[in-house]
């Protein structure tokens, strides 16, 4: 994908801030930015804008496969669409992680205020202009201010 543009870097590193702030504060895993390449249990490599691995599951890899594309499925992604994404294939990216094993997506359209919830084994939740959003147990305590984001 080719970089964003300043406002979807800024929003970018505006949430990927409060991931790592909740992060420092619980020490419950690793967070990581979009630089961040996985490779994925059915072979892709994927870089979501923000990702959580619960501290146990990154402890179960290598300090080598730590330092390449680590080979494991985040527990948690978020995608912030930029005016030059596709929705189709940003939805199909988003159902792609939850088949490898991710636990808990956010699809953020700050185009159209919409924002689309993917869970393990459940229907896509839909959420038209929120005003927070909860990491329910996949992120104990977390909750996303959206405000700064609209």
């Amino acid at each position: 994908m080719p970089p964003t543009g300043g406002e979807t870097g800024n929003q970018n590193s505006e949430i990927n801030a409060d991931f790592v702030i909740w992060n420092r504060q619980t020490n419950l895993g690793k967070v990581f930015d979009s630089s961040t390449c996985f490779k994925l249990p059915n072979g892709a490599d994927r870089s979501p804008d923000v990702s959580w691995i619960k501290q146990e599951r990154w402890d179960t890899l290598t300090p080598q496969q730590k330092e390449k594309f680590p080979p494991i499925a985040p527990d948690f992604v978020l995608e912030l669409m930029s005016p030059t994404d596709n929705l189709k294939e940003t939805q199909s990216k988003m159902q792609e992680y939850m088949d490898n094993g991710v636990k808990l997506g956010w699809l953020i359209n700050r185009k159209t205020r919409r924002v689309e919830i993917y869970r393990q084994g459940q229907e896509v939740e839909v959420l038209p202009s929120p005003t927070e959003l909860s990491g329910e147990e996949v992120l104990p305590g977390f909750f996303l201010n959206l405000q700064t984001v609209w």
